[in-house]
């Protein structure tokens, strides 16, 4: 029997890039009792695997070593969560918080939350601007002593480096941006360019700071999702009305939410009947009606009354949490062209090393060069060869795209499913609630002798006290159209025949047209009517009054407003779209026919599983859009599952995708959003590489030196970053 692998999560404080996500994966992995390590430079997380008890100690040491901060967040069994704490680091006795921020390393951003300008890096590099900046003035006033000023200059941001470079090395990363610019600067010193080796060092910090700065903006995308949801609210309790912390709400708590608030936990309503603004959330752009036993999402907004909720759900696992958490999980699952650069990079930065050397020793080796010269060339290339911009340049585009998703409800577990999205050329529907939305609703009133208001008023008056869909259907639309309700007397269910009772003195029943035809005469054209709205795929109940018909209702579960729309989009979009229905054929038919989609009907489980590997074996890339429960078996034969609509739990916890406002248009939206993550990503690789060429052939060639070599560098990764930052703006 496997024992299955246990998950501690970390919080990483500085950690800015994909280079120091790296050092920090390999210098975990080696540990003893390690079995993976995911880090994630976005959401600052690092998530360890492993068998028996993790020498958390030892985890922590480690990381404090390479020069970051680290506390222990939360650790998980099976995926679930346990609960969040902060770890004390036992060897230093010092609490968590401050551990976070104790380092000197120059990654540290500051204390959670503290403005970048007033961090420990930010400090650093601006008094090492300044030191060169004073360097340069007392070497223009005592020039006798200008190579020995410029030298403990370059010493106070030269030696922070050295040592990230040599702990790195130890940990099992020997080949760091730092070992490149600790021998840059070194190798410079050397060659009397002690002035220039300075500068190269400033504009270096000041490029991790910008970094740095790239960084937290990412982060506090995924943040402003947490915002959302309160910090205090309003519970009932004792007959009053007290604010207690959000966090310290518990399931079966109500609370009240008044006009303009946001709803701090996910419940259910038990007073009230608001419109409520679920755009926080669902990305919906018009507020939602909601009344009494009716969900509502932590995050939304009561718009026009207060509603009071019965809290249904922990802080730690209210709608908002769950989704930052699966962000923050999906950005550390690698899309697999990220993982290709980071392959690539292993053996990128080494052979940059072999270059610059070679650079620096053959020509004057082989044609008696000046040494000096071509040493600097050699160091030129290593700076030039940083690979920062190279290896920010996915996991940037791919973060971005995860979190401008999961800000519009279109939620991805992972970049490989992000990518995926790119390459899908056909998606089966599943089509009761999700083509359609899921209940039925009254379509058609015919009247035969009295109104259809009429009509209506005796349905409803025997579907009174009924849990049924169609009775349901049948309320609702008499209450919408404001039809009066009749008390009925010995209403009763007659078995799959209908119900019946008496409404003001008249005899009347509501069933099937079969069972109505056994209690009044059915004409031809009345038989003729119920034949063409069962041929719509409609459901339709008779009404007999007195043994006389009086009048015809027809239901149907309706398509979702933009599920036309949508299947329109993804024909448009070049991809197939099909339906498959375990519903019968005659209404599969009628609702294919008013979306425009192929259908499959009266499929059982393993009959939609069954086709979507056959349509796969026809080469295509299918997505299976279902509800996440019954759909399983499709789901998991799909290229990519994606759960829609009211199963949010289970669309969170089973599929590769899922929609949380329920709208077909998101699937090709996911589309869309895949293309232009690969796109951006397409970009920044051109950037990067492109970038490093031009500066590699016009040093060799003696145009550029050390200053526009760590430049070409610094400006990449920065232009990368803020193109992958521009996905944040995605509409869709």
């Amino acid at each position: 029997m496997t024992v299955p692998l246990k998950q501690t999560r970390f919080r990483i404080g500085g950690m800015d890039c994909a280079s120091c996500a790296a050092k920090i994966d390999t210098a975990v992995r080696r540990l003893d009792g390690v079995a993976d390590v995911s880090v994630s430079v976005t959401s600052a997380s690092m998530t360890v695997s492993h068998g028996g008890a993790l020498p958390e100690g030892k985890v922590l040491r480690q990381v404090a070593r390479l020069g970051y901060g680290i506390i222990k967040a939360e650790a998980r069994i099976d995926g679930q969560a346990s609960t969040v704490k902060a770890y004390d680091h036992a060897d230093h006795g010092e609490p968590a918080s401050k551990q976070a921020v104790a380092s000197t390393h120059l990654h540290m951003g500051g204390e959670p939350g503290q403005a970048w300008w007033r961090s420990r890096r930010a400090v650093l590099t601006v008094a090492y601007a300044a030191a060169l900046l004073a360097a340069y003035a007392i070497g223009y006033l005592f020039p006798a002593a200008e190579r020995w000023v410029f030298l403990a200059t370059l010493l106070v941001g030269l030696v922070p480096v050295a040592r990230r470079a040599l702990m790195a090395g130890l940990a099992g990363t020997p080949f760091s941006i730092e070992t490149l610019m600790a021998i840059a600067a070194t190798g410079a010193v050397m060659i009397g360019a002690t002035e220039e080796a300075t500068a190269v060092v400033v504009l270096f910090l000041i490029g991790e700071l910008l970094e740095g700065v790239a960084a937290g903006r990412a982060r506090a995308s995924i943040q402003r999702l947490a915002d959302l949801v309160p910090k205090t609210a309003l519970v009932e309790r004792a007959g009053g009305t007290s604010e207690v912390p959000a966090e310290d709400l518990s399931i079966g708590d109500v609370i009240v939410v008044r006009p303009g608030d946001r709803i701090p936990a996910d419940g259910e309503i038990v007073e009230g009947s608001r419109y409520v603004d679920e755009a926080p959330v669902t990305g919906e752009s018009t507020p939602k009606r909601r009344g009494v036993a009716e969900t509502v999402f932590a995050g939304t907004i009561s718009t026009d009354g207060v509603l009071k909720v019965r809290v249904t759900a922990a802080a730690s696992d209210n709608t908002i949490a769950r989704v930052v958490r699966l962000v923050e999980e999906a950005q550390e699952a690698k899309a697999p062209t990220e993982r290709f650069i980071d392959r690539f990079s292993r053996y990128y930065t080494p052979a940059v090393l072999a270059v610059g050397a070679l650079v620096a020793l053959l020509p004057p080796l082989l044609a008696d060069s000046d040494w000096n010269e071509w040493i600097y060339k050699g160091l030129a290339i290593l700076l030039i060869g940083c690979p920062c911009a190279l290896v920010i340049s996915t996991p940037a585009a791919i973060a971005a795209g995860l979190a401008t998703g999961a800000r519009r409800g279109l939620l991805m577990k992972g970049g490989a499913v992000l990518e995926g999205f790119r390459g899908i050329t056909a998606v089966a529907f599943d089509k009761t609630g999700t083509l359609t939305a899921g209940r039925p609703v009254v379509t058609d009133i015919v009247a035969y002798g009295r109104d259809e208001r009429t009509v209506l008023a005796l349905a409803a008056a025997l579907e009174q006290g009924s849990g049924h869909p169609l009775a349901t259907a049948v309320l609702d639309r008499a209450k919408a159209d404001k039809a009066p309700v009749p008390p009925a007397l010995a209403a009763k269910a007659i078995s799959g025949k209908g119900v019946e009772g008496s409404v003001g003195g008249v005899a009347v029943f509501l069933g099937s047209g079969q069972a109505a035809g056994e209690r009044a005469n059915m004409n031809e054209a009345q038989r003729l009517a119920v034949d063409s709205l069962n041929g719509e795929g409609k459901t339709v109940s008779v009404l007999a009054a007195d043994g006389v018909v009086a009048g015809l209702i027809a239901m149907r579960d309706e398509p979702r407003p933009d599920a036309a729309a949508g299947i329109a989009a993804l024909k448009a979009e070049g991809i197939r779209a099909v339906m498959l229905t375990g519903d019968n054929r005659r209404t599969a038919e009628a609702i294919a026919a008013s979306l425009g989609i192929e259908a499959r009907a009266e499929l059982l489980p393993q009959d939609k599983q069954r086709i979507v590997g056959e349509l796969r074996r026809e080469g295509l890339k299918v997505a299976k859009v279902g509800d996440g429960i019954n759909d399983a078996p499709a789901l998991a034969a799909a290229n990519i599952g994606i759960a829609i609509g009211g199963g949010t739990d289970v669309a969170l916890e089973t599929a590769d995708a899922a929609i949380l406002h329920g709208r077909v248009m998101d699937v090709v939206r996911m589309v869309k959003l895949s293309r232009a993550v690969m796109a951006n990503i397409g970009q920044n690789i051109g950037v990067a590489l492109g970038l490093k060429a031009v500066f590699l052939i016009t040093t060799i060639a003696g145009i550029t030196g050390l200053w526009p070599a760590i430049l070409a560098d610094t400006g990449a990764t920065v232009l990368v970053t803020a193109n992958a930052m521009r996905l944040l703006r995605w509409r869709g």
